[in-house]
């Protein structure tokens, strides 16, 4: 009687094995099937050379980068292995960028990162530059900033 116990007791185990291992199948095929980028979004009212634009959108960049691994490091990964896509989208003003700011942070707290300036070269301390969220699903971020223009 023991020994069909502990057998039945291997089977249950090894069937709820591989329930668990199908889920995983099931959870990397849909990651696998998602498509991630990174958004930059950044304002076209200010007055700021290439240089400075190039350097205020890898600051958001990183600091949205290193939001996401702690936050979702799946996504992080996923996104790595299928070619790191970025976008760089513009704004008209400071209204617009925080507006944009906030229906993404909405929907991904605690990813997206808003550059303010410390004011050492071309513009002044406190100006809120840019922001960028992900590797975030593309499907899910284009809702918000579908509409927006390429830079």
């Amino acid at each position: 009687m023991l020994k069909e116990k502990r057998k039945l007791g291997a089977l249950k185990r090894k069937e709820k094995n591989s329930n668990l291992f199908l889920l995983l199948i099931l959870y990397l095929n849909l990651l696998i099937k998602m498509n991630f980028k990174q958004v930059i979004v950044i304002r076209a009212d200010l007055k700021m050379s290439c240089g400075k634009k190039s350097a205020q959108c890898a600051h958001a960049s990183l600091e949205a980068y290193e939001k996401a691994l702690n936050k979702e490091p799946d996504w992080v990964d996923t996104w790595k292995s299928i070619g790191q896509e970025k976008v760089v989208l513009k704004v008209n003003s400071e209204k617009e960028l925080l507006e944009v700011f906030e229906a993404v942070k909405k929907r991904f707290q605690g990813m997206p990162a808003l550059i303010t300036d410390a004011g050492h070269t071309q513009i002044a301390a406190g100006t809120k530059t840019c922001f960028a969220v992900g590797p975030v699903p593309e499907t899910e971020i284009d809702k918000i900033t579908g509409r927006l223009k390429l830079v």
